[in-house]
């Protein structure tokens, strides 16, 4: 007799055993090793499935990186080189109780300690592995890592499955499945055309497009393992069980406050299950609405480090929304449900995962479109239009398209010529550039302040302050933070803040986080720099009381709710009676709002009419002079008013 370990009902958090009949094992020797890196759960884990299918012994794996999980001293926070502790400490949980339920199943979890793929190649040789198996991961450590792996395995005659499962779709077939660019007519889009581009969808629509239904979505997954074949010796590879924090070398940091999110994939189901319960919530969901004040019960899921570690598949959840949405009278729809809130985690990733230097400004193709200008007016002013973008609004002899989402973000006047079938260039703005072309301000002061939660704008420095405390805030918050460090108030390059938020978010996951500072500093995928998060008056109309502020601040807890955003305005007589004094209890602004905003959206003006004037071939030298040019502007400032900035 067999037992089987599985979801009870759709939207069930709890985990029962059945038995099933017998399935007879492969010959003797025949060992398979499940290598876990994410997907650290036990339903909807297509590699551990195949891996357990007819073994003799099981080697469910899982590799302590030193590069990701040993102390750094160094770091401005505790954690390693590379993640903050509350991630880490999540990680932990998950790995335990996926241990535990291994252990349910007649297995348990083998933790070793390396360089992956040293420990894995010495795994597979000691132990006689067979067949190795592993999801599939998009990011680039894991690329490269992957390759080495499986031509160790192949060479070896190892067999290797590695099945896409941590996201909705394989990035690599939307990005085949993408339509390529006419060479002979550039600009021209050719859905029948056999030519691949190369490239991920530029936008979330034609992804959408592109997409269609997952392929699976239709059937139910398979969330039933049987008991699992039992681990064999495990001698010579250094095997031990789910370390603590305080045996990777970590000390109790005496916080006052830890992240009230418990990582694991129990967790993350009984978390599901609460969020589903409650339809019409799931029915009504609308982002970006939601409070990012609401931190006692946050106004998301908060399931997006059990997605970020794969203790939740995403495939299984939109399975459960869609159980939702088909049992109730109507629903939000993509891109603002939560439906399509997955999809846009899909989006980020093939993003992602078909964009070279994705990480980064420099070399990073989405964001040097300027190539596309040169081509197009070099070749000729005259092009073929195919009428099936996705935003297209005909007037009479215009036609304008506001996206050619293949290509790039823009805005194109076209005047039709009915009998040539061709249409004549009118009007074309390019809204991107590439960021190297943007002399961001190199001010380790002023990202200092973000980061610590010292720029003197509690709204800012509260969110800052939840980061730090919980590793998680609401999106909106993240959005306030990440525009006030980039194009809203201190025009500090987004790769600084990706790089705090990378370390101390506990649901950092390498392609969102990217893509959304991508976006929230206007780099690609969004243009509108003249919009901009009020560091005062967005936070006010979702808390006017500063109760967020007040928990996370409370230096400003006895503050008056009148002054509560703007305590530099406090008269000194308040200030004492909140026992809080500007500049001495709590720090002045680093800037001010209204003038640091001008500024930063001048100068973002400025960096257009570059490129523009320069048809996109900016250099280095270009940029040194637009930087020395800014400089000179804020020193001829009055000296009042460079006072006040400070103030």
């Amino acid at each position: 007799m067999r037992l089987s370990l599985s979801l009870s009902t759709p939207h069930s958090s709890f985990l029962r055993f059945t038995t099933l009949s017998p399935t007879p094992p492969m010959a003797s020797g025949s060992n398979s090793l499940v290598w876990f890196r994410k997907g650290i759960r036990i339903h909807d884990n297509p590699a551990l499935e195949y891996a357990a299918k007819g073994s003799s012994y099981l080697y469910p794996v899982f590799v302590i990186d030193p590069r990701y999980m040993e102390p750094d001293p160094t770091a401005f926070s505790p954690g390693s080189a590379r993640a903050g502790v509350n991630r880490i400490r999540f990680l932990l949980e998950s790995l335990a109780d996926l241990d535990s339920s291994l252990r349910k199943l007649g297995s348990r979890l083998l933790v070793a300690k390396g360089e992956p793929g040293e420990v894995l190649f010495r795994c597979l040789k000691e132990w006689d592995i067979k067949r190795l198996c592993f999801e599939y991961d998009t990011e680039p450590y894991y690329q490269a890592l992957d390759i080495k792996v499986k031509n160790y395995a192949s060479a070896a005659g190892i067999e290797v499955f590695s099945p896409v499962s941590h996201t909705l779709f394989n990035p690599a077939d939307i990005i085949q499945k993408f339509p390529s660019l006419s060479d002979d007519m550039y600009g021209s889009f050719d859905e029948t055309s056999e030519k691949n581009s190369g490239r991920p969808p530029s936008s979330y629509q034609s992804f959408l497009k592109i997409a269609g239904q997952p392929s699976w979505a239709s059937s139910p997954l398979s969330t039933t393992v049987s008991l699992l074949p039992p681990v064999g010796i495990v001698e010579n590879c250094g095997i031990s069980n789910v370390p603590t924090l305080q045996e990777l070398g970590y000390e109790d940091s005496g916080q006052d406050e830890l992240t009230p999110f418990r990582g694991g994939e129990s967790e993350a189901l009984k978390r599901l299950r609460g969020a589903m319960d409650d339809k019409e919530w799931v029915a009504k969901f609308e982002k970006p609405k939601g409070d990012p004040s609401a931190f006692l019960r946050p106004a998301t899921t908060v399931l997006s480090p059990y997605l970020k570690f794969g203790c939740l598949s995403s495939r299984y959840f939109y399975q459960c929304i869609q159980d939702v949405q088909k049992n109730v009278k109507s629903h939000t729809l993509p891109p603002v449900s939560l439906l399509g809130q997955l999809l846009w985690r899909d989006f980020f990733y093939t993003a992602a995962f078909g964009t070279p230097n994705f990480d980064r400004m420099n070399g990073n193709r989405i964001c040097k479109q300027m190539e596309f200008l040169r081509k197009l007016f070099g070749q000729t002013s005259f092009i073929r239009v195919l009428l099936h973008f996705e935003k297209i609004s005909s007037t009479n002899t215009n036609i304008r398209i506001e996206e050619l989402a293949h290509v790039a973000p823009c805005d194109i006047v076209f005047q039709w010529n009915k009998r040539s079938q061709t249409t004549k260039i009118t009007h074309l703005a390019m809204a991107s550039w590439d960021s190297s072309q943007i002399p961001w301000n190199v001010d380790d002061e002023l990202l200092a302040a973000w980061r610590d939660a010292r720029t003197g704008f509690p709204w800012i420095d509260a969110i800052m302050v939840q980061l730090q405390k919980w590793g998680w805030m609401h999106h909106l918050a993240r959005h306030c933070v990440a525009c006030f460090l980039t194009r809203g108030d201190l025009f500090v390059h987004w790769e600084k803040g990706r790089d705090v938020f990378e370390r101390l978010l506990i649901d950092s996951d390498w392609a969102i986080n990217n893509g959304n500072w991508l976006w929230l500093s206007c780099s690609s995928f969004f243009y509108q720099y003249n919009r901009i998060y009020s560091p005062i008056s967005f936070g006010k109309k979702y808390d006017p009381n500063g109760d967020y502020i007040r928990h996370f601040l409370p230096i400003l807890k006895d503050m008056p709710k009148e002054y509560i955003y703007e305590p530099w305005t406090a008269p000194l007589s308040i200030q004492t009676k909140a026992k809080c004094i500007i500049g001495k209890d709590y720090p002045k602004p680093v800037v001010s709002h209204d003038t640091a905003s001008k500024e930063c959206k001048n100068k973002l003006a400025e960096a257009y009419e570059l490129n523009k004037t320069r048809n996109g071939a900016v250099n280095e030298e270009d940029l040194k002079i637009l930087r020395r040019k800014f400089e000179e502007n804020q020193s001829q400032e009055p000296k009042s008013k460079r006072l006040k900035n400070k103030s």
